[in-house]
């Protein structure tokens, strides 16, 4: 661990972690409620005519890891030429505040460096690297608190392309997804790092699990290499469970809530989607299809990219073909789950919503702006703003935060 900060700036760190949290902060994996959704408002619908407004960038190195942003400073993972490094930074300026050692480098064919995202909790910051060391670490200082390699730990082992299970804290534990015959999900104590459960048997997936509420009960939802499960938060049992085999097991974007007992799962590799029902009775959960678009055909096969819903609309990202080589952004009306426009060919990209709109970043390092409406696809700006990318932005306070292989951006949204 190296502090990069003076100690009359850290002391500035101390007292914000003593502030409440802000509701604009965005703490983990797709924002506050992990559905890809910011509650801001007044945010813009254009840039200036020289491009978006950039407030600050900083070099970093490899990862896929997204931002998290939580008391005023910003979290992501990434790796040097030797270590995957958990780093901080202050967001308004961007300057390094501390960074720390999380493992060794390391290397895969789809792309080198952690992938999942930091989660900030109750003054700690939760990281997962790309082999699967979980560590807990002081989120003002970064000073670890403990480490445990997950998969090692249940003589599991890593996935084939990573692991990517984005930190899930629920309760006195933090929850990943493993991928071991002695758990495809397990729960570690916030506190110590001990194992405190694990759930189901199978290959990790590359989802991120969430935590919501399917037949009035509160639960913890998985997606993993084979199958999606519901599993109950205090000790892991699982409640119930819905086959969803892929190819390379490439489960990878995250469960969709639809309501008290509705589930959306997507998948690519041409599989689809489907629409869960959960139902409670006597004590005993099941899961069944309500509805299902499947195929070549399907009007959803989202890749790595988990849709949002909003004004009874869901927004998304559909993979057609293998490995997604066209990608269409696609409105799907949720009263009869039709398709009711498709921008065709759009490309590789991730979004999150706010304030009305979809903030988009291409493949290409675009950040576009587009208006959240079953009307029609309707762009209202778009800006370069950095390299090749595959991270969704985060947004807290008026400003969008995205990177790629080789730097951080913060870019200010807030509307002039």
């Amino acid at each position: 661990m190296r502090p990069l900060f003076a100690q009359l700036t850290l002391l500035t760190v101390f007292a914000a972690f003593a502030l409440p949290l802000n509701a604009d902060d965005w703490p983990q994996f797709l924002g506050p409620n992990r559905n890809g959704v910011s509650t801001e408002t007044k945010l813009t619908d254009t840039f200036p005519s020289d491009g978006a407004i950039i407030v600050w960038r900083q070099p970093l190195g490899p990862g896929m890891s997204g931002i998290a942003i939580s008391g005023g400073i910003a979290y992501t993972s990434y790796q040097d030429e030797k270590n995957q490094l958990l780093v901080a930074m202050d967001a308004a300026s961007g300057e390094k505040m501390w960074e720390e050692t999380l493992a060794p480098a390391y290397e895969n064919a789809m792309g080198n460096g952690p992938r999942a995202t930091p989660t900030v909790h109750d003054g700690k910051v939760y990281a997962y690297t790309g082999e699967g060391v979980l560590v807990a670490a002081d989120a003002a200082t970064g000073k670890q608190t403990w480490s445990v390699n997950a998969p090692k730990e249940l003589f599991g082992k890593p996935m084939d392309y990573g692991m990517a299970s984005s930190p899930l804290v629920v309760g006195d534990n933090v929850v990943v997804q493993v991928g071991s015959h002695r758990g495809a999900v397990a729960a570690f104590n916030l506190k110590s790092g001990k194992l405190a459960w694990t759930a189901a048997q199978g290959n990790a997936g590359y989802s991120s699990p969430i935590v919501t509420t399917l037949g009035d009960k509160e639960q913890i939802v998985a997606f993993v290499g084979k199958e999606v499960i519901g599993i109950e938060p205090a000790d892991g049992k699982v409640l119930w469970t819905f086959e969803y085999v892929t190819d390379y097991d490439c489960n990878t974007a995250s469960p969709v809530p639809l309501g008290d007992s509705k589930l959306l799962i997507s998948a690519g590799e041409n599989h689809g989607a489907t629409v869960l029902t959960i139902e409670e009775s006597g004590g005993t959960f099941t899961a069944s299809a309500d509805w299902e678009s499947l195929g070549a055909d399907s009007v959803l096969r989202a890749e790595w990219q988990t849709p949002v819903v909003f004004d009874g609309h869901l927004y998304a990202l559909d993979n057609k073909g293998s490995a997604g080589p066209i990608t269409n952004m696609v409105c799907i009306r949720l009263a009869d789950r039709e398709q009711v426009w498709a921008e065709s060919r759009f490309g590789k990209a991730n979004l999150i919503l706010a304030d009305g709109k979809l903030f988009v970043s291409t493949m290409r390092g675009d950040l576009m702006v587009v208006k959240a409406s079953p009307d029609s696809f309707q762009v209202t700006d778009r800006s370069v703003v950095l390299g090749m990318t595959r991270q969704a932005p985060a947004i807290a306070n008026g400003m969008l935060y995205l990177r790629d292989d080789k730097e951080v951006v913060c870019v200010d949204i807030r509307k002039k």
